[in-house]
C-alpha cells in the first residue's frame, strides 16, 4: 500500500481549506478557491504554488562538466556560474526518462559544480540512472530531495513582491539565472525559472524557513494581488505556454525530436550522449520520425483529455496527451501524439513540415463521438518571461 508522502507546507493548505490530491508520490493542493480564478491570478497578477514535491541533486567532482555532457544533449561547456538550462534525460533508445533544469552552482552553493532539479514523479527512476552512469567519471551524484522545500512565484508582480522581501529589482536573477540571497532573512537559493510562462521565480530553501515564507508572500494578497495556485491551474497554465508534462507529452519511448523539442538540441555537440544517434538523426532528417507532438484547438464545445483517441479522415492515429479548457482563450485546447505509421507519405510530409501542417483538420473521440480540432501553432499563449 503506498502511502504519498506530505510537504513542510501541508499543513498550511490545510489551513486554507486545500483540495488536496495524490500526485506523484506526493499530497499536493489541487485547488484553493477554484482553477479559473487561481490562473486568471497569475497571469494577471501573481500566483504562489508549492512545487517542494520536486528532486534536487547536487553534482560535485573533477569531472562533473563530463559526465553531465555524457547524459543530456544540451552543450554545459558555456554555462556559466549561476546561469541554467533546460535540458532532457535521454536513454540508451533516446526515449526520455525525464526533462529537467541544470543550473551552474559554482561559486554559489559550496563545493558544489551543479545543481539539478527533477520531477517529482521521476525521482527513484532519475538518481539511481544518474549514479549508474556516474561510475565511470570521478564525480558524485548526491540526492538532496529530502533536504529542500520550494517554492514558485509566478506572475507580473512577482518581482514586486521579491522586492518588498529584500531584493532590488535591479539586483534579481535574470532570466534562467539563479543566487543565493536573503528572503525576509531567509537563506534561499533564487531562481528565475517556471512553468507557467509568466515572469516569475522558483525559490529553494530548508524546510524550516517555508512556513514562514509561504506566509509572507500571500501577506502580500491586497497589495499585489497574489493568491495560493494549485496543480490544475498549473496544468491549465502550462498548457497554454505550451510547456510539456512528463508523462503526458514525455515518455521513454518518445524522442526529444518527435516530442517537438528539437528546438533545445543542437546540432554542432561533439560529446556522445545517450540516444545521440537517433536524437540528431531526427534532428536532421537523416531519421524519419516515428511519431510527433501537436497542439490543437477543439472546434466544437468538447474537452479533449488525456488518452481520447485521434483521428485523421475517420482513421485512429493518435491519441491526446494532454486537454483542458484555456481560461485565457475561452477555448477548449490540447497536446496529441500522432503516429506516422500508417498514414500516407503526403500527409506525413505536410505533418512533418512546421508551417505546413498549421491549419491541419484532426478529430478526437469524445465518449464514442468524434469532434473536429485544429493543429495550431504552440504556444497558445504569448509568453511573458522578463529577459
Amino acid at each position: 500500500m503506498t502511502t504519498e508522502k506530505k510537504t513542510s507546507l501541508y499543513d498550511e493548505h490545510i489551513k486554507l481549506n486545500a483540495k488536496m490530491v495524490p500526485f506523484g508520490g506526493w499530497i499536493m493542493p489541487v485547488q484553493y478557491e477554484g482553477i479559473i480564478k487561481e490562473h486568471n491570478a497569475t497571469r494577471s497578477a501573481s500566483g504562489l504554488f508549492d512545487v517542494s514535491h520536486m528532486g534536487e541533486v547536487y553534482i560535485k567532482g573533477k569531472q562533473s562538466l563530463e559526465f553531465l555532457e555524457s547524459i543530456v544533449p544540451q552543450n554545459l561547456k558555456e554555462l556559466k556560474e549561476g546561469q541554467a538550462i533546460y535540458c532532457q534525460l535521454p536513454n540508451k533508445e533516446g526515449g526520455l526518462i525525464d526533462d529537467l533544469i541544470i543550473y551552474n552552482a559554482k561559486n554559489i552553493i559550496n563545493d558544489i559544480d551543479y545543481l539539478i532539479v527533477i520531477n517529482a514523479s521521476r525521482i527513484d527512476f532519475d538518481i539511481p540512472f544518474m549514479q549508474k552512469e556516474a561510475q565511470n567519471f570521478d564525480v558524485e551524484v548526491i540526492d538532496k530531495s529530502s533536504d529542500f522545500s520550494m517554492l514558485a512565484l509566478q506572475g507580473p508582480n512577482s518581482q514586486y513582491i521579491i522586492e518588498k522581501m529584500g531584493i532590488n529589482i535591479n539586483e534579481q536573477p535574470e532570466f534562467f539565472t539563479f543566487k543565493k540571497a536573503l528572503l525576509d532573512n531567509c537563506p534561499v537559493f533564487l531562481t528565475r525559472t517556471g512553468y507557467t510562462g509568466e515572469d516569475g521565480f522558483e525559490i529553494i530553501f530548508e524546510h524550516k524557513y517555508a512556513s514562514k515564507l509561504w506566509n509572507k508572500i500571500l501577506s502580500y494578497k491586497e497589495e499585489f494581488g497574489v493568491v495560493p495556485v494549485g496543480l490544475g491551474a498549473r496544468d491549465t497554465l502550462r498548457l497554454e505556454a505550451g510547456l510539456p508534462l512528463y508523462g503526458h507529452e514525455l515518455n521513454e519511448n518518445t524522442t526529444p525530436i518527435e516530442s517537438s523539442l528539437g528546438f533545445f538540441i543542437p546540432k554542432e555537440k561533439q560529446a556522445d550522449y545517450n540516444g545521440k544517434s537517433l536524437i540528431l538523426g531526427q534532428k536532421l532528417n537523416q531519421i524519419p520520425l516515428r511519431r510527433k507532438l501537436f497542439a490543437f484547438i477543439m472546434e466544437d464545445r468538447q474537452i479533449a483529455r488525456n488518452g481520447y483517441e485521434v483521428y485523421i479522415d475517420n482513421k485512429k492515429t493518435g491519441v491526446v496527451t494532454s486537454g483542458a479548457p484555456s481560461p485565457t482563450l475561452g477555448k477548449n485546447i490540447g497536446f496529441c501524439m500522432i503516429e506516422f505509421k500508417n498514414l500516407p507519405s503526403d500527409l506525413v510530409a505536410k505533418l512533418n513540415n512546421t508551417k505546413e501542417s498549421i491549419g491541419t483538420q484532426i478529430q478526437i473521440m469524445v465518449r464514442n463521438k468524434l469532434y473536429n480540432a485544429t493543429i495550431v501553432k504552440k504556444p497558445f499563449v504569448r509568453k511573458n518571461y522578463k529577459k
